[in-house]
């Protein structure tokens, strides 16, 4: 399969106030961007140039470090992207709203737990919500490393990323990550969550 750049699903100024044009413009055009060139480099005239990158990951242990950490930031940013939107904010409703009541107890106690995960991060990484053996799980890892790649100790489907690279938001936050945590929830797009919420459900019936 072909592996493309897709475009951001939103205008740089589109999550402001809560995430700056500037940050989301340097982190698309320029991070983002950079990730996905040097991906298709080190995948260019092997196997995996037509390997989707689920099947990259699921053996990422056996590639180089730069289709590890390439393929992973290309990747990590497609699923951050699409879980923002300038309609975002407020709860999750229908089967995955019920899933995070019946799994945490409540709403704040999941928002919590998953800012807990993102701020204990040590240096650069994500936070996910994860869909494991149809259950909900939060866990996090470092660098550009993702729930589907075989050193990650989940077996889990990503349907919520969190950047926490300090380029996600020192702009505007500087070194203060739990501000930063804090205003993206305004911009969380649960519609989007939900949707893959019910894909992973399906993956795994």
């Amino acid at each position: 399969m072909s592996h493309s750049f897709p475009d951001l699903p939103y205008a740089y100024d589109a999550l402001e106030p809560y995430i700056d044009a500037k940050t989301m413009e340097v982190h698309y055009s320029k991070h983002h961007r950079t990730y996905y060139d040097k991906f298709i480099t080190a995948v260019s005239g092997s196997e995996l140039e037509h390997q989707s990158l689920t099947e990259i990951f699921a053996n990422i242990s056996q590639h180089s470090p730069a289709v590890r950490n390439n393929g992973g930031g290309y990747y990590n940013h497609i699923l951050y992207w699409n879980c923002m939107s300038q309609d975002g904010g407020g709860e999750p409703t229908g089967e995955l709203g019920e899933a995070i009541k019946s799994t945490f107890g409540d709403f704040e106690t999941f928002q919590d737990q998953f800012a807990q995960a993102a701020i204990n991060t040590f240096g650069s990484g994500f936070a996910w919500l994860v869909v494991e053996e149809g259950q909900l799980k939060i866990i996090s890892t470092s660098n550009q490393d993702n729930p589907w790649m075989d050193t990650v100790a989940s077996n889990g489907e990503p349907i919520l990323a969190l950047d926490v690279w300090e380029h996600a938001y020192y702009i505007s936050y500087q070194n203060r990550r739990p501000d930063y945590i804090n205003a993206w929830w305004n911009v969380v797009n649960w519609n989007a969550v939900s949707e893959n919420y019910a894909q992973a459900l399906a993956n795994q019936a």
